[in-house]
Parts: structure tokens; sequence; C-alpha cells
């Protein structure tokens, strides 16, 4: 092994050791100081320990854009699951996530501590029981954060996108802010370290991310909507193209 993949492996075994440290911190975190705190600093709890366990990863974070005072529904692209840690570090939110997301082992319940809602996507009439779960959490002030592609894109493109959680904004009145996420290394504009699709598992996907060099996170916030008068669809439609233009994309894709 030349010196250079040595200088790579030790940096990545030193980074792997960081993280295990950060779940560690995580999860006595939210055994002893949630339970005794209130929402406004479980956020603030939320988003010190995403800045730095990005930080631990190796990860650079950037932000681009302002965010919107009081409560916003979020909607961003989809890449990985590092998109929540970007995000939450940006400005931290209550996550729209899959189930099965609460099955992972010790991480699982980390993110039900955080305030996440869950969504089963296979059963349609769970998504209505979380438009009414979303539409009270906006109406209480919070800011949610869903990925209406429904799964991980890898960063390449942009999928379809689902307007059936969009509605919890329209009910509410509250305004829609689309995120546009890209991961970029020393070597990618987009970075295939950070895309979390196929078959990759968590432990391939850490491991590809604790070893990519340079490896930076963009979340540029674009400018809030309002969806007075606008069906969800309409929104969903301009979110995407938005989210698109700013990722670079051809019109259209």
């Amino acid at each position: 092994m030349t010196v250079p993949a040595q200088v790579g492996l030790l940096r990545a075994l030193w980074r792997l050791g960081c993280c295990i440290a950060m779940v560690v911190r995580g999860l006595l975190t939210c055994a002893i100081v949630f339970p005794f705190i209130g929402p406004a600093q479980r956020m603030w709890h939320v988003g010190v320990y995403c800045r730095h366990m990005l930080a631990a990863m190796g990860l650079r974070l950037v932000t681009e854009g302002a965010a919107h005072p009081g409560p916003v529904l979020l909607v961003a692209n989809h890449v990985s699951w590092l998109d929540i840690l970007a995000i939450d570090a940006a400005q931290p939110a209550r996550f729209v996530s899959k189930a099965d997301i609460r099955g992972w082992p010790l991480i699982g319940w980390m993110v039900a501590c955080g305030g996440t809602l869950f969504i089963e996507r296979e059963r349609k009439r769970d998504a209505m029981r979380v438009v009414h779960q979303v539409a009270e959490a906006l109406q209480h002030g919070d800011v949610i954060a869903m990925f209406p592609e429904g799964t991980t894109s890898g960063g390449e493109g942009l999928l379809p996108f689902h307007a059936n959680l969009l509605q919890a904004a329209v009910a509410t009145h509250v305004p829609v802010q689309p995120i546009a996420l890209r991961f970029s290394d020393a070597v990618s504009a987009v970075s295939p370290a950070a895309a979390y699709i196929g078959d990759t598992n968590l432990v391939q996907s850490l491991w590809m991310i604790v070893r990519a060099r340079d490896l930076q996170v963009r979340v540029q916030r674009l400018p809030a909507l309002a969806t007075v008068g606008l069906d969800r669809r309409a929104i969903s439609d301009r979110v995407r193209a938005e989210i698109a233009a700013a990722l670079g994309l051809p019109p259209g894709t």
C-alpha cells in the first residue's frame, strides 16, 4: 500500500471512530437531556449535533439563502440519509421519513427523539394521517421538512415529486421553501460517495463517506413560496422546477 493510500485509510478509520463517538453522544443526549427540555431546546441540540456529526464524517457544510422566519414546509431533493443531517445542520426541522427508518438499530430511536413523523408509503391511507399531523405541527409553529421524491435519486437528477403531503401547507396557508441539496468532492461535482441508492446498505454508505476526500454538501435555500390560492400539484411542479434549476438540470427534467 502506498503512503497516500495509508494516510487515506488512517483518516477514514479516524473519522469512523469519531462517528461512533457521536452516535454514543446522541444516544446519551436523547436519554438524559431530551426528557427534561422543551421542543425549542431539543431543536437547538439537534442542529448542533448534526453540525458536529457532519464534521466527524469529514463533510464541509455550505449554506446559501435565508431561512424563512416562522412555520414553513421545507421541500428538498433526496440524495442520501445525509440529507437529514445537512438540513438540520442548516435549519433544524422535524422530518417526514419512511417508517422503516424507525426500525434501524439505535439510529431509528434517535431519529424519533428528534420529532420525526413517520409515514408508511406503501399504505395510501397513511398519507392522509401524516397530512393531518404535519398540518397540526405547522399550526403550532414548527418547521417541517420532507422529500417529495419519496426515495433517493443519487444526485444526478430528480425523480417525480409526490404532492400529497404538500396539502398540509395548502390547508394551513403556510409557505413552502424549496431546498436544493448537492454533494461534491475533490474528484466529482456530484459525489458518488454520498449517494445512497441501489443495494447500498448503511455501513457501506458510511465507509464510502469517511473515505471521500474533500466531501462537501451545499444546502441552498430558495425563496419561500406562498401557498394561498394554489393547489398542491401546482406547488409541487413549481418547487420541482426551481430545485432542478438550482441544481443546473435541463428544463423539464
